[in-house]
């Protein structure tokens, strides 16, 4: 199935690329560009202080309780 979704997606691209005759008229160059100088800008900056620290707590969990079906696939009580 993604096969076909993508050959259908390449086709028409393929095809658009076909329908299309290009020629070169003039060769290209790249500028000459200068660099001279310059300066980073400076910043100053303030932080907050962070304190970090660990502290120790109690959590209570509860409890699940899970009741699975038996062999035939009865679902089980919870009187059994």
């Amino acid at each position: 199935m993604k096969r076909l979704i993508a050959a259908s997606l390449i086709a028409p691209f393929a095809l658009g690329l076909a329908a299309c005759d290009v020629d070169q008229t003039e060769e290209g160059e790249m500028p000459e560009v200068k660099v001279e100088g310059g300066n980073m800008p400076e910043y100053d900056v303030e932080t907050a202080d962070v304190d970090v620290g660990t502290e120790e707590k109690t959590v209570e969990v509860p409890t699940v309780d899970v009741k699975m079906p038996d062999a035939d696939g009865t679902p089980v009580t919870g009187d059994e």
